[in-house]
C-alpha cells in the first residue's frame, strides 16, 4: 500500500468528529481512533512496512509502549525481522513485575521506538527514558501520526529523534 492509500485508509477507519478530551488534557474537535485503524490487517500490514524502513541495521530491537505501541511493535518486527518489546506505563504489583516485557533491553541494543498518535510526546518520551535507563540506545521515535501539537518539540527536547509517518495535514485536517 502506498503512503497515499495508508492515509486515505486511517481517515476512513479512524477520524472521528466531536468534542475530545485527549491524554495530554488537550480537547479537540476531532478524534483519531488508533484502535480503530490498528486493528484493521492491511493497515497494520502497512505501517509495519513503513516502520521496518527506519529499522537500519544498526536497529537490534523495536520496542512499543503500552497499549497503543503494541500491535505497532509486532507489525514491525514482522516487516523488519528484529525482536520486539513491550514498554509498560508502570511496574505491574504481580508477577515478574518487569516494566519491559517481551525480553530484555541491555546496554548494547539499539531501539527503534514506535508510536502510534503523538500529541504531545509525554507517554513515548517516557518510554524512551526506560530505554536510556537500561542503557540501550534509542535511535529514533516514530509516530504513525503526528497531531503537530508540540510532540517533535518535546521529544527532540528530551533528546531524542522523531519523525512521524503522516501528519494531520496529510490527513486533511485543520485547526
Amino acid at each position: 500500500m502506498n503512503k497515499q492509500d495508508l492515509t486515505a485508509r486511517i481517515k476512513q477507519e479512524a477520524y472521528l468528529e466531536g468534542d475530545f478530551t485527549l491524554r495530554s488534557g488537550k480537547k479537540s474537535h476531532y478524534y483519531l481512533d488508533k484502535y480503530l485503524f490498528e486493528a484493521c490487517p492491511d493497515i497494520l500490514k502497512a505501517l509495519g512496512e513503513e516502520f521496518a524502513k527506519y529499522a537500519d541495521e544498526d536497529v537490534t530491537m523495536i520496542a512499543g509502549p503500552e497499549l497503543g505501541g503494541v500491535a505497532l511493535a509486532a507489525s514491525a518486527s514482522i516487516a523488519s525481522g528484529k525482536k520486539w518489546v513491550i514498554i509498560r506505563n508502570s511496574k505491574k504489583g504481580y508477577g515478574t513485575g518487569n516494566v519491559v516485557e517481551g525480553g530484555k533491553i541491555t546496554k548494547n541494543d539499539v531501539v527503534l521506538l514506535v508510536e502510534d498518535i503523538a500529541t504531545t510526546g509525554g507517554q513515548v518520551i517516557e518510554a524512551a527514558k526506560v530505554i536510556r535507563e537500561a542503557g540501550a540506545k534509542v535511535k529514533k521515535i516514530v509516530a504513525v501520526i503526528d497531531r503537530k501539537q508540540g510532540a517533535e518539540e518535546n521529544i527532540k527536547d528530551a533528546g531524542f529523534e522523531f519523525a512521524s509517518i503522516i501528519t494531520k495535514e496529510d490527513l486533511g485536517i485543520k485547526d
